[in-house]
């Protein structure tokens, strides 16, 4: 009798895993599918309700996996990542282990995100999440801050790969002054996507916008501080779509405070989901939306669809998509 699997699904907001793949193709093959659809208290809570499942399908970076977390999960053999990697995945702890984790790499489209970030942007040029507030409180104009016109401004895109080039296109269209800058950046490169290079202090003097789109990593967590922040235009509006750390939040929420900058739009944040009364909530001049930069009907089908050929082929012990694919010396599949 073929041995049944337990899968845990995780992190399903939104309530749409079980209809964006054929599930079907792994019930036939034995696995037991459990959706979660509320994020985790704590890793405690997280290792009690987790711990009877031998395969975990990770949405992104949404539960945070910690080597206190891999170590405390007993039945665990396979896990499923969706994208191509996480930093708040340990990786290595669970190599140590011998547990394979697949990623659903490539063919995905990074247009989601990219467009995400430029009607971010655009909300906080013309302040339209407080202007929709207004709407419904019968204020109509009263109170909206900023009316900011994008053409002839200056965009300031800290990294200039596949999104950040996106944003820059998007600047050009909308008749911007288009700079960039990141550690690796050359004035060649800035070129060829539409860009001028500059240096970092200058993109921030100097821009209207500053949009980030960078890597979370040892070199970018903390990258713009409150010496940052303070170099920036009073007028400016800074965007962040990537990662939250990318900034230090204090700084940050000091600054809007004291209206060192005028406005910030934020998708990520240190701590996610946001937590109900988080200080960032309190503040008028930040437009915050719930990290939705890949969340849409094409990713997820994507998503959902690569963790089943995934699990597919542990199954058939030719595990495909290896992030560590050490671990088979450890626990050959």
């Amino acid at each position: 009798m073929p041995q049944t699997y337990k899968l845990a699904l995780l992190d399903d907001y939104q309530k749409v895993a079980l209809r964006m793949a054929d599930w079907d193709r792994l019930r036939k093959r034995g696995i037991d599918i459990t959706v979660f659809n509320e994020p985790f208290a704590s890793v405690e809570d997280a290792v009690q309700k987790l711990a009877p499942f031998q395969i975990l399908g990770l949405l992104r970076e949404r539960t945070a996996f910690p080597r206190a977390l891999i170590e405390k999960l007993p039945n665990l053999r396979f896990m499923v990542l969706t994208g191509a990697r996480a930093a708040s995945l340990d990786d290595k702890a669970a190599t140590e282990r011998g547990i394979p984790i697949s990623t659903t790499p490539g063919g995905g489209s990074n247009a989601p995100t990219a467009e995400l970030g430029w009607a971010l942007l655009m909300m906080c040029a013309r302040d339209l999440a407080r202007a929709e507030r207004l709407a419904r409180q019968g204020k109509w104009h009263d109170g909206i801050e900023q009316m900011v016109v994008l053409e002839g401004k200056r965009l300031g895109i800290l990294g200039l790969g596949k999104l950040g080039s996106r944003a820059a296109r998007y600047g050009k269209a909308f008749g911007m002054d288009v700079v960039a800058w990141s550690q690796n950046l050359t004035p060649e490169k800035a070129e060829a996507a539409g860009a001028r290079y500059v240096s970092k202090d200058e993109l921030l003097a100097t821009s209207d916008f500053v949009s980030i789109h960078l890597a979370l990593s040892d070199r970018t967590r903390g990258l713009i501080g409150a010496a940052d922040l303070a170099r920036m235009k009073r007028t400016a509006i800074l965007v962040n779509t990537s990662r939250g750390p990318i900034v230090d939040e204090a700084a940050l929420i000091a600054a809007l405070k004291s209206r060192t900058i005028l406005h910030a739009g934020l998708d990520v944040y240190d701590k996610e989901p946001l937590p109900a009364g988080h200080p960032l909530t309190k503040l008028d001049n930040v437009t915050l939306i719930p990290h939705l930069g890949y969340v849409v009907e094409d990713s997820y089908r994507f998503f959902y669809d690569g963790t089943i050929k995934d699990i597919e082929a542990w199954l058939d012990g030719r595990p495909i998509n290896l992030l560590n694919p050490e671990a088979l010396k450890i626990n050959p599949a």
